[in-house]
C-alpha cells in the first residue's frame, strides 16, 4: 500500500491518554497542520488531499483550498489576515457542542518554520496541534541549485519591513529570503542594485508544482520585472564568488560573532596615524552594537576600520569617505577581512541623501561641519549615533545636535596608556591622546529585537 508524502517523513507518534477537558478546550491534536506544495511530485495536491476525513473545518490560502479535494459541505476559511482566521478556528472549536470537531490547516512547506504553527501554538497550545510538514521551500530552492544551506542566513520579509532582509543580503554571501507582498524580488532587487555589491538573485516560484521555475537574475533585472502571480515564495541572494564554503559547519546559520574584536591598528592599512585606536573602537562598537540585520554608517571612514568591524559582526556597513586614497584603503581592508562594505565616495552630509536610513552611525574626526554632520545623521538614525572627537570646544555643539534630533546623549573622555618597552627589560606607560567618545540613543530602542 502506497504512503502519502507526509506519512513517509512525519508520522505522528503515539498520543498520551486524553485528560478530562473543560467545556470549550480544544482536544489534543484537534488542529492538524499539513505542509503542502514543495514535495516535488508535480501537482501540490497530494498532501492537501490527505486532510483527515473527520475534518469539519479546513483553513488555508485560496490556492491550497482550490487544490485540495475536500468533501462537500466542509466549512472553509480562506487565509488572509491571520487574526480573523484564528478567531474562526476558536469559534469552531470553542463551544461545548464542538468537542468532537477537528480543524485542518493547509500551509506551504514546513509550517513550523516561519509559519502558522507559531501563531496556532500561542493561541491554542502546542498540545492541540498535529503538525505534518512538507519540505521547507528554502531547502527545496537550495536543492534545485545543488547547494547546501546550513551556512545560509534565513530571513523572513513576509508581513515585515523588508529593510532587515535587504541588510542581511548586503552583509552575507548566502541568504534566503521568504517573500511577501511589498517584499518580493522587485523590491529586494531595487535595494540591492543601489549598493553596487556583487549579488545574484535566484527567484524560486511555485516550487513542487508543474509551474515551478527557478531563475537566476541580477538585482537590476529583478527590480524591473513584474512578478505578480508567479507564486514566488523564496528568493536566494548569493555572492557567487563565496557561495561554496569548504568549512564543515557545527552550528547552522550565520557565522558566530568574531572571537576577536577591537582589532589592533596593525590589522588595517591606514595613512599616518589616521585610524581609530583600538581602545576607542572597542567602546564605540559596544555602543553601536552591530548585528545581523542592522545597517551601520561609518562617516569619514578613513581606513574603514569601524565599518569592517561592524561587518564582521554581521551588519551591513556603509563607509563614507571623500579622499580617493581612503577609498582604496577601505576596499583593501574589507577584502583582507573577508567582508562586504559599501563604499560611498563623497562628503557628508551631502552624499547621505542617497543612502537608506541606518540603525547606527559612527562619526570620527572633527572640523567646522561636525555639528551639521552629526545633526543630519542623528535625524535619520533609528537607534544610535557614536561620535569621537579630540576638541573640547566642539563637545557642546555635538551634544546639542544629538539632543535636537530627539536622541538622549551621553559620553566620556577616554584616556589610555599602553605598555611600552624600555631598554634594560623594563616597561613604561605610553599615553595616547585623550579622545571624547559621545553617544546618543533614540528612546524606546534599547533592547529592540529583529
Amino acid at each position: 500500500m502506497s504512503r502519502t508524502p507526509y506519512e513517509q517523513y512525519a508520522q505522528p507518534g503515539p498520543r498520551e491518554p486524553e485528560l478530562p477537558r473543560t467545556a470549550g478546550t480544544p482536544a489534543p491534536g484537534a488542529i492538524t497542520v499539513i505542509g503542502t506544495g514543495t514535495t516535488g511530485t508535480g501537482t501540490g495536491t497530494d498532501v492537501a488531499a490527505t486532510a483527515p476525513a473527520g475534518a469539519t473545518l479546513v483553513v488555508g490560502a485560496r490556492r491550497h483550498l482550490e487544490a485540495a479535494r475536500l468533501p462537500a459541505g466542509v466549512e472553509q476559511i480562506v487565509l488572509g489576515p491571520l487574526a480573523p482566521a484564528l478567531d474562526g478556528i476558536e469559534r469552531h472549536l470553542g463551544s461545548p457542542e464542538h468537542q468532537d470537531r477537528r480543524v485542518t490547516v493547509l500551509a506551504s512547506g514546513d509550517p513550523g518554520f516561519f509559519g502558522i504553527v507559531r501563531a496556532l501554538g500561542a493561541r491554542f497550545g502546542p498540545e492541540t496541534l498535529d503538525v505534518r510538514p512538507s519540505s521547507p521551500s528554502i531547502a527545496v530552492a537550495f536543492a534545485r541549485l545543488g547547494l547546501s544551506w546550513d551556512d545560509a542566513v534565513v530571513v523572513s520579509a513576509h508581513g515585515r519591513d523588508p529593510r532587515t532582509a535587504v541588510n542581511v543580503c548586503r552583509a552575507h554571501p548566502k541568504t534566503a529570503v521568504l517573500t511577501g507582498p511589498g517584499a518580493g524580488p522587485a523590491e529586494l532587487g531595487a535595494a540591492l542594485a543601489r549598493t553596487g555589491l556583487e549579488r545574484t538573485l535566484v527567484v524560486a516560484a511555485a516550487l513542487g508544482t508543474a509551474d515551478e521555475t527557478v531563475e537566476r537574475v541580477s538585482p537590476a533585472d529583478a527590480a524591473v520585472r513584474d512578478w505578480t502571480g508567479t507564486g514566488v515564495s523564496v528568493v536566494l541572494c548569493l555572492d557567487e564568488a563565496r557561495v561554496l564554503s569548504p568549512v564543515q559547519r557545527i552550528v547552522a546559520g550565520p557565522p558566530p560573532a568574531p572571537a576577536g574584536w577591537a582589532l589592533p591598528e596593525e590589522a588595517f592599512g591606514y595613512r599616518d596615524s589616521m585610524i581609530t585606536k583600538f581602545e576607542v573602537r572597542a567602546l564605540a562598537l559596544s555602543r553601536l552594537a552591530p548585528r545581523t540585520g542592522d545597517l551601520v554608517w561609518d562617516i569619514g571612514a578613513g581606513s574603514g576600520s569601524v565599518a569592517v568591524e561592524c561587518a564582521r559582526f554581521g551588519a551591513a556597513a556603509v563607509a563614507v569617505e571623500q579622499t580617493p586614497d581612503g577609498i582604496e584603503r577601505i576596499r583593501a581592508n574589507a577584502a583582507a577581512h573577508g567582508v562586504d562594505v559599501q563604499i560611498v565616495h563623497g562628503a557628508a552630509p551631502t552624499v547621505l541623501s542617497q543612502l537608506p536610513d541606518p540603525d547606527a552611525v559612527f562619526i570620527g574626526g572633527g572640523g567646522r561641519d561636525l555639528p551639521a554632520i552629526v545633526g543630519a545623521c542623528a535625524r535619520r538614525a533609528r537607534r544610535t549615533v557614536v561620535v569621537t572627537l579630540a576638541a573640547v570646544d566642539r563637545v557642546g555643539d555635538v551634544r546639542a545636535a544629538l539632543s535636537a534630533a530627539g536622541l538622549e546623549p551621553d559620553g566620556l573622555l577616554l584616556q589610555s596608556s599602553r605598555l611600552a618597552p624600555l631598554p634594560g627589560g623594563v616597561t613604561r606607560l605610553a599615553a595616547n591622546n585623550p579622545v571624547f567618545v559621545l553617544w546618543a540613543t533614540r528612546p524606546g530602542t534599547e533592547g529592540a529585537i529583529l
